[in-house]
């Protein structure tokens, strides 16, 4: 793949001389051959003209569900990549949720496997016990060799705190990470919205942020005696930014994520009945998406996710109390966290981070180094409508919503994806 890309605004504040620079790139065989002011195109190079043209690294998604094996009705592998890069992602975490589940290290080849065409590559999760019943360890390094970043039995808590420990000791023998979905079941109990006024008003059993609270608690106690890493995906409440800070105070090696619409969207959204804004964590209230984006500025937070979860219609189109939990999230994630933040270097920062943490090389732009680029133009604003899923399950919570920024694809790998005709 030859391309040059012409008047390109270079996003990338750890390099000032490129930062907010427009610049022409061109990219020879996968690789950054040149980046200046302005170059010719040479023969059999693709140019490419974008309006509004914006270049940042490519971006990273710490939670990404399709569904095959075994839910290929929701999204297969190959077009939940497609779907991801044309989002502007090159690099995405795949949740161990799939039918079979990837105990082992085979099934984690065959994931990997499968997204071998892609311009986005996949990183599989590991289950981190058999069958995500918390009852036994899986195969945990076994996966890691075979490719695994990471052990998570995917929105299941651990309800075996003893397996939480044990998982914590032995994966420090190959530098390990453990990640543990923050819920306590016995708390929790039947609840599937936010505990508290909009519950109640409708009439919906509620969750109190109590049942995540508790879980953290438990682990990050768990974390101070074994040691290790840990991370602790989709919190969603005021507690949790509290509990997370006063860890990393300690020196716990703890990091944690929060999905997008837990600090785009509360719990008011609910009034209108609609299973999209069905998911788990679920959403809370106006003081607790203060508190988490407030924790996502100062460092307490690390990652947002997308937690992209596609659903079949069925599964959806029920009532409230029968509908399947998720979102899809990948085609909204851009356009509605610039929107909330408004700052462009600040949103690609959060879109950018957290490859170090699951052992995947940072990508950089550098003549001479490979070509890992998201194309995105930030200053578009539209409203989000059926026309722009491009996933298989059409179950977003941002539908109607305002979007500022859309993306028109990836160079990555080698490969080129783009949105655009």
């Amino acid at each position: 793949m030859n391309v040059l890309l012409k008047s390109a605004k270079i996003c990338c504040p750890e390099d000032k001389n490129l930062h907010q620079k427009k610049r022409d790139i061109l990219i020879k065989n996968g690789l950054i051959e040149k980046i200046a002011a302005k170059i010719v195109a040479p023969k059999n190079v693709k140019e490419i003209k974008l309006n509004n043209l914006h270049v940042s690294k490519g971006w990273f998604d710490t939670s990404v569900s399709f569904g095959e094996p075994g839910y290929e009705e929701r999204e297969t592998i190959a077009n939940g990549l497609d779907v991801a890069g044309k989002s502007g992602f090159t690099d995405v975490l795949l949740n161990a949720n799939t039918n079979p589940l990837p105990n082992t290290g085979s099934e984690i080849v065959f994931l990997k496997e499968r997204g071998t065409n892609s311009a986005t590559k996949l990183h599989p999760y590991g289950a981190l016990s058999v069958l995500c019943k918390s009852e036994a360890l899986a195969e945990l390094f076994d996966m890691q060799k075979s490719g695994a970043v990471a052990f998570y039995d995917y929105n299941v808590p651990v309800h075996n705190g003893n397996l939480l420990k044990i998982a914590l000791q032995y994966v420090q023998n190959f530098d390990g990470l453990v990640c543990s979905f923050p819920e306590d079941m016995s708390i929790k109990g039947k609840g599937m919205v936010n505990e508290g006024e909009v519950a109640t008003k409708l009439g919906l059993k509620g969750s109190p942020a109590l049942a995540e609270e508790l879980q953290i608690a438990r682990d990050l106690f768990i974390l101070e005696y074994t040691g290790g890493k840990l991370h602790i995906p989709t919190v969603s409440s005021s507690g949790s930014v509290k509990l997370i800070a006063d860890a990393k105070k300690k020196g716990l090696d703890v990091t944690a994520s929060v999905t997008l619409y837990n600090i785009c969207l509360t719990d008011a959204a609910l009034e209108s009945f609609d299973t999209s804004f069905k998911v788990r964590p679920p959403l809370r209230t106006k003081k607790d998406t203060t508190a988490l984006l407030r924790g996502l500025r100062n460092g307490t937070i690390d990652f947002v996710t997308t937690d992209h979860r596609p659903m079949d219609i069925e599964e959806k189109r029920v009532e409230f109390d029968n509908a399947a939990y998720g979102s899809i999230g990948l085609e909204t994630a851009f356009g509605a966290l610039h929107q909330l933040t408004t700052d462009l270097d600040e949103t690609i920062d959060y879109l950018t981070k957290g490859r170090k943490r699951f052992g995947i090389d940072n990508p950089i732009i550098k003549e001479g180094l490979p070509a890992n680029l998201t194309l995105f133009d930030p200053d578009v604003s539209y409203s989000f409508e059926p026309a722009h899923i491009l996933s298989r399950s059409k179950n977003t919570i941002f539908m109607g919503h305002q979007m500022k920024g859309t993306v028109y694809g990836i160079i990555n790998d080698g490969k080129l994806n783009l949105n655009v005709q």
